[in-house]
């Protein structure tokens, strides 16, 4: 476990953007279980969130398109809620930093470290962005339609 003195300001950087923090299974499950997408972000004290991850988050946040939800939850200190998002993330090995996109529970969309490693906020963002408007809501009843 990371001293959460050290995480504070990265957990803080995340949830100012509205991003709620889920530190149990059962928060992590209400959010991913509620209807419509939730997008799970797994935080990490590593570079490439601080680098990368983090300030991609910021920006995709100002999309206007979005996920129902966005929650949050630090790998090596919140263990119980990142053991069960990773339990949603079917067939995907664990890792962070990490960004899930589910819709009704199921997993739709996953960008893992390897996907985050060496690119830009810019790029990451734009990752996230377009997967936020192919998998929420309103794009996916036009598509239906």
């Amino acid at each position: 476990m990371y001293d959460p003195n050290i995480v504070q300001p990265m957990r803080d950087e995340v949830t100012a953007l509205g991003v709620k923090e889920v530190r149990t299974a059962q928060e992590v499950d209400a959010a991913v279980k509620a209807e419509g997408t939730t997008l799970v972000f797994i935080n990490s004290v590593c570079g490439c969130a601080a680098g990368g991850a983090r300030p991609a988050l910021a920006l995709a946040t100002k999309h206007a398109t979005k996920p129902d939800r966005m929650v949050t939850a630090f790998a090596g200190n919140d263990v119980e809620a990142v053991s069960r998002a990773r339990s949603y993330f079917t067939g995907v090995a664990p890792s962070s930093p990490a960004f899930g996109l589910l819709r009704d529970g199921e997993l739709v969309w996953m960008l893992e470290r390897w996907q985050i490693e060496g690119r830009g906020p810019w790029d990451i963002a734009a990752m996230l962005t377009n997967a936020f408007d192919q998998f929420t809501a309103a794009n996916v009843e036009a598509a239906a339609a």
